[in-house]
């Protein structure tokens, strides 16, 4: 468990950007920073998860791809209705969940991380899919 208590506080304090950027137009009104900021920490919480994927001695191209296909569309998402961009990227966070389950290192990871990671993705998603909802009724 000691091995990661660190991992399961900082996952679970990564979470705070999410809420706050969730409760903020809840409590202040709704305004465009608020979702520019919400999109681009996601984009870098996605690629921070994503690049975790392809761990130091293990660089194979299904490895590569697991941890490019989720962020490959991103730079494209600019072109796209901020809604849909956030559905791309509420999604990306379970298939990066489910990439990592993949993997034989998810075995030997502490139960307690295990249900920490399915409850981060769980949350970032409801986030992503709250956010989606403001951003189409912002009032």
């Amino acid at each position: 468990m000691e091995k990661f208590v660190n991992h399961i506080q900082l996952g679970y304090l990564g979470l705070i950007p999410f809420l706050g950027c969730v409760g903020w137009p809840l409590m202040f009104g709704s305004n465009s920073l608020n979702l520019e900021f919400f999109t681009f920490y996601s984009i870098a919480i996605l690629a921070f998860m994503a690049g975790s994927l392809w761990r130091a001695g293990e660089q194979s191209y299904s490895n590569a791809i697991k941890a490019i296909l989720p962020v490959i569309p991103v730079p494209f998402l600019s072109f796209l209705p901020v809604e849909w961009a956030l559905a791309w990227l509420g999604a990306s966070f379970w298939l990066v969940l489910i990439f990592e389950k993949a993997t034989p290192q998810w075995q030997t990871y502490h139960k307690d991380y295990q249900k920490m990671r399915v409850v981060l993705t769980s949350v970032v998603f409801v986030c992503h899919i709250l956010t989606i909802g403001m951003s189409i009724y912002p009032e």
